[in-house]
């Protein structure tokens, strides 16, 4: 890990406006019983004030050896279900940890980002939907499809309670047919609307125009609300995630590859260890678990009657059972696919594991960096 340069750095306009910061987060760290575990000190690049924090050497080896955030919650105790400050401590505890600086401007916009992290992990816990990638719905009295153009939200119908509505089968009473993809948009976006709402009102209502018009999805969406974190050349360690990163799982088999939605697994961690399962939202995912599923699909894929390339994901679901009552195979597909992918195009020595991770931008008045289409 890369204490000389990672943790949480605020970078402001102004040396009062540090100390302000330095002031708060202090506070923060005191609440959370955490004062003791950190220390600070001065940004190492000049230009405007700035102040970085990060997790003792000691504690961070004690807590997260190698940069490995998985344990983190069992080690210290939370339980980010049941108590919501334990989750936002975890965050807090992750983003000290981190191997890159996670830069903020103000207290207000890290407490803005903990909040969304926070707000991610709720939603993606509540969201359950209808794997597909040639079909789409949403509720039909807050959405409309319009072409070449997407859903669009209905006017007057609000943002947050559209996004629920589409993604969180307990409110809608169905589930909705999405691509993995566009599911982790709707759940950021959601993240990022709840925040809004008590940090940001007019941003959120821009945001609420933008959707009854022309929706930003893919790529797009990727430039104007998101941060990523961690490169080929220097990735981030195999298992540190911070709870509300939206990462991405590669298939390594180039063969089954081939089958629509099945070239990877787009998910967000959830804390404690845990990956979303959009498609049975009370199972989440270990770490061992989505390695041996996506493993196995190299088993499941197949052709169908008219010669087009299927997934039997029952077939997939018996492997994993089986690789799970055998220690050794278990074992041995772990160290195939606990490795860093390899680059787009190759199928090599590669694994599953990508080396970024995607956050939101920061969304406070006079600092939020999230620029819509005019």
């Amino acid at each position: 890990m890369k204490q000389a340069s990672g943790g949480i750095l605020f970078r402001t306009g102004s040396q009062a406006e540090l100390e302000a910061a330095d002031a708060a987060f202090r506070a923060l760290l005191a609440a959370h019983g955490l004062a003791a575990e950190v220390e600070s000190g001065p940004a190492d690049r000049a230009g405007r004030p700035a102040r970085r924090f990060w997790l003792k050497a000691a504690t961070a080896e004690a807590w997260a050896p190698g940069g490995d955030t998985l344990q983190l919650g069992e080690r210290l105790g939370l339980d980010g279900i049941a108590r919501p400050q334990d989750l936002e401590k975890e965050i807090l505890l992750a983003l000290l940890l981190g191997p890159v600086a996670f830069e903020y401007p103000s207290y207000a916009e890290l407490l803005a980002a903990i909040h969304m992290r926070r707000y991610i992990v709720e939603a993606a816990r509540r969201t359950e939907l209808d794997f597909h990638t040639t079909e789409a719905e949403r509720p039909a009295d807050y959405w409309r499809y319009v072409e070449d153009c997407g859903f669009v939200i209905l006017p007057g119908k609000p943002l947050i309670e559209a996004l629920r509505l589409a993604t969180q089968p307990e409110r809608s009473g169905r589930r909705y047919a999405f691509s993995c993809y566009r599911a982790t948009e709707y759940v950021i976006l959601l993240g990022i609307a709840e925040e809004l709402a008590a940090s940001n009102p007019e941003l959120l209502a821009r945001l609420q125009r933008q959707w009854e018009q022309r929706p930003i999805m893919s790529g797009r969406f990727h430039d104007v609300f998101l941060r990523e974190y961690g490169t080929m050349e220097d990735p981030l360690p195999m298992k540190y995630y911070v709870p509300g990163d939206r990462l991405w799982f590669r298939n390594p088999d180039e063969a089954s590859s081939d089958v629509v939605g099945f070239e990877g697994s787009w998910v967000f961690y959830l804390g404690g260890g845990l990956f979303t399962n959009f498609w049975r939202h009370g199972k989440p995912f270990t770490l061992v678990a989505k390695c041996l599923e996506i493993y196995h699909w190299r088993h499941g894929a197949y052709r169908d009657a008219a010669g087009e390339l299927q997934m039997d994901e029952a077939k997939v679901e018996a492997h994993v059972q089986a690789t799970l009552r055998d220690p050794a195979e278990t074992a041995r597909i772990l160290e195939r696919m606990l490795r860093y992918r390899d680059p787009k195009g190759v199928y090599a020595e590669g694994g599953c594991i990508d080396t970024s991770r995607e956050y939101p931008r920061w969304v406070c008045p006079g600092t939020a960096d999230m620029v819509l289409p005019e």
